[in-house]
């Protein structure tokens, strides 16, 4: 699978908190992607991607390379943390400085169980859908799977879980850390 250089690209598969087999007929992450996805590169500051974001009303973008290869990814925190970072006018600052070089993914066909998955084992609330090339082809992120499952439960026999979404969104809002108590110091 192609990728830029210093980008490392996660794709899971095996191991990941996938709920058990339905005899229904499986939700794939197609059907509940969003397929025109904007995006940025590497090379473009700060200020444009989060111009983009503002636009758009929207929280991160995909980055990827001229042949539309997802190199990272970069959300409206990380815009945040950068320019309090690094001190500099967000125009001065490339997203390649800022985005997330790690990144987790899935496939069109892909059970929306195993999206999940990714989710929690990684805690990020999207996810680029990528080709058997790695190139975008969709993102599918927590919005998605929270309107999905509002819409399954007004059904008589839902398909989607309603403990299984927020198993989802409470393994993804753990802190990864301890907060700092910024009083004590």
């Amino acid at each position: 699978m192609p990728v830029s250089s210093g980008t490392r690209f996660a794709e899971v598969r095996a191991g990941a908190d996938v709920a058990p087999p339905d005899r229904r007929q499986p939700m794939i992450v197609s059907r509940l992607m969003s397929s025109n996805v904007i995006t940025c590169s590497p090379q473009e500051s700060l200020h444009d991607a989060a111009g983009k974001m503002w636009d758009r009303d929207i929280g991160c973008l995909p980055v990827v390379d001229a042949d539309g290869h997802v190199v990272g990814m970069i959300t409206d925190r990380d815009v945040c943390m950068a320019a309090y970072t690094q001190g500099k006018p967000l125009s001065e600052v490339s997203v390649d400085a800022a985005m997330a070089h790690e990144v987790f993914s899935c496939l069109p066909s892909d059970r929306i169980e195993h999206a999940e998955g990714i989710m929690k084992l990684h805690q990020v609330r999207r996810l680029p859908v990528i080709d058997s090339d790695g190139r975008l082809v969709g993102l599918i992120a927590a919005n998605d799977l929270a309107r999905e499952t509002a819409r399954e439960l007004k059904k008589k026999a839902p398909e989607a879980r309603a403990d299984v979404f927020v198993s989802t969104i409470a393994a993804i809002c753990e802190p990864r850390r301890p907060a700092v108590n910024v009083a004590a110091q």
